[in-house]
């Protein structure tokens, strides 16, 4: 088989209702296809009118009435409000592997009112209620793939076109009460979630989703080695000085069994004033390697700034006091600190790999917002890369 592009759209309502993660989940381990690309839209009348144009076809399995509910459903849904002139969110998802679309479509499954018992991503979120006059009463599709993959490309093309316009860290898309000011924060669902396919991705978003709060943006990022540098450098001064005590304990009793003799607490003291520091860099180099895939020391600094060979996804969420909404529900970063019900305790191992980061406060997103940039058009990139211009 070759190697395909595949998509698949996350419905306005899909996102509102929190169901992203399982979604999510579904797309990963039962394709086993690779993510590669994820970008939040805020479609403008253009785009959709444009998609909804290509959205009928010869090729679609699917009964020509099911497409043409599909195509009202997204003249109706993804533009933006009429009433408010709010647009609403969509997300966008990028797979690639041998066979990506059909595995993607088996997935997603056709629409069916007489659906079975959660086989398929539709029959699980997606819905198709008749009256009794055989009139259809409500539709929700959930999600939007393409049926074949000459299709796919034209549609993902279509998408990439307006990525830079239409899509990022999308604005305005929520209505909050006159009262409330919404905070951003981010958060990075780690490498350790990604080593194999697995629904875990899926899993933390669904954790993150219980804090009502907004997705308004993400991104698939491979961390370079400056970027991990940067983003985790507040901790290296940290790992340097607080882990003295813990390094002079060690190394006194390492030696104190290998010479046999005992060391004296001034003695023991300086020998924390000395390894403390290299043992804290250590740690910081591994954090560096964890997140990135290459600790600094192992490759040219020339080569410091290429992207890593780990994966994560940054996320930006929106709403009320949503830094400590985000952190409540993550936990604490010893996983065997955590409470019971929280990301980390579910799902961390230990301090370094546990899980997720969020942001610890409103300034402390604003200097991370800068380094990942959930907003940079990856995205296109991608589509880019496998198609070319686009």
């Amino acid at each position: 088989m070759s190697e395909q592009l595949a998509y698949v759209i996350i419905t306005p309502y899909s996102l509102h209702k929190s169901r992203t993660g399982g979604i999510f989940a579904r797309l990963i381990t039962r394709t086993g296809l690779e993510l590669v690309g994820a970008r939040l839209f805020a479609p403008s009348d253009e785009l959709v009118r444009q998609y909804s144009e290509v959205v009928i076809s010869a090729n679609d399995p699917q009964d020509r009435k099911i497409q043409e509910l599909i195509r009202d459903y997204i003249l109706k849904n993804m533009t933006p409000d009429p009433k408010t002139g709010r647009r609403r969110r969509v997300m966008m998802l990028l797979f690639k592997g041998d066979d990506a679309v059909r595995k993607v479509r088996a997935v997603i499954g056709n629409i069916s009112a007489d659906r079975r018992g959660g086989e398929t991503i539709r029959d699980t979120y997606g819905d198709l209620i008749f009256d009794e006059e055989g009139v259809v009463k409500y539709f929700e599709p959930a999600v939007l793939a393409a049926p074949n993959a000459e299709e796919a490309e034209i549609k993902v093309k279509l998408w990439a076109r307006y990525s830079d316009r239409d899509g990022g860290i999308v604005e305005n898309t929520i209505q909050y009460p006159a009262d409330e000011k919404p905070q951003r924060t981010l958060v990075l669902i780690k490498p350790d979630n990604f080593r194999f396919p697995t629904g875990r991705p899926g899993n933390v978003i669904d954790f993150f989703s219980r804090t009502g709060l907004y997705m308004v943006g993400i991104r698939v990022l491979q961390m370079s080695v400056n970027q991990a540098m940067d983003f985790y450098g507040p901790v290296r001064e940290v790992l340097r000085t607080r882990l003295k005590d813990m390094v002079a304990a060690k190394s006194k009793s390492i030696l104190e069994k290998e010479l046999g003799f005992k060391i004296p607490a001034a003695e023991e003291k300086q020998l924390g004033e000395v390894i403390g520091p290299i043992f804290g860099d250590n740690q910081f180099e591994n954090i560096v390697k964890f997140m990135s895939g290459r600790a600094p020391s192992e490759i040219p600094q020339d080569k410091w700034a290429e992207p890593g060979t780990e994966k994560c996804i940054a996320l930006v969420y929106e709403g009320h006091d949503a830094v400590k909404k985000i952190r409540d529900v993550l936990g604490p970063t010893d996983p065997s600190k955590a409470p019971p019900g929280s990301i980390r305790k579910e799902f961390g191992q230990t301090i370094m790999v546990n899980a997720a980061h969020a942001s610890d406060s409103e300034e402390s997103s604003e200097r991370e917002f800068k380094i990942v940039k959930v907003g940079e058009n990856h995205f296109k990139k991608v589509v880019e890369d496998f198609y070319g211009k686009v």
